[in-house]
């Protein structure tokens, strides 16, 4: 079972645009289309709505792990968390990074989530491995859009 997601992204925009992109949580709620409560803060967890059509269902909660200024930025989350009734709080979560590295022509942006082997049944770790790897081919489309504009 295939454990992780890895996609490295290669963006015409310095470090510190991409990095703005990343952790001012209105911008990043511009380009992964979510509407959230407030900045984002290591040890907290930030909370909000989707808001990309289709998914206004799902909510946002991410617990930030690190950011090191223009080199990291990670969190951890419940992946395709799709029930809204559901309670997810007891499942394991992945871990998401965004690692920058400064190019000639901009920023290399790596991006990784990993922990899919942990979740607890077969279904849901191939559902969430699925949805994520189209979501995250999604995401990697809008930042891209975002920083580069």
């Amino acid at each position: 079972m295939q454990d992780r997601i890895d996609k490295t992204i290669e963006l015409n925009a310095p470090v510190g645009r991409v990095w703005r992109a990343l952790t001012d949580h209105r911008e990043f709620g511009q380009w992964f289309r979510v509407a959230l409560q407030g900045p984002f803060k290591v040890g907290e967890v930030s909370k909000g709505q989707m808001t990309y059509p289709g998914y206004e269902h799902y909510r946002w909660e991410a617990t930030v792990k690190a950011m090191e200024p223009e080199r990291l930025f990670s969190f951890t989350w419940c992946p395709y968390s799709d029930n809204p009734d559901a309670d997810y709080s007891r499942e394991p979560t992945t871990l998401v990074e965004f690692r920058l590295e400064p190019t000639g022509n901009g920023t290399r942006l790596h991006l990784s989530e990993s922990g899919f082997a942990a979740l607890p049944d077969d279904a849901r770790r191939v559902d969430a491995l699925r949805m994520n790897m189209q979501g995250w081919d999604e995401q990697a489309r809008n930042i891209v859009a975002h920083v580069e504009k």
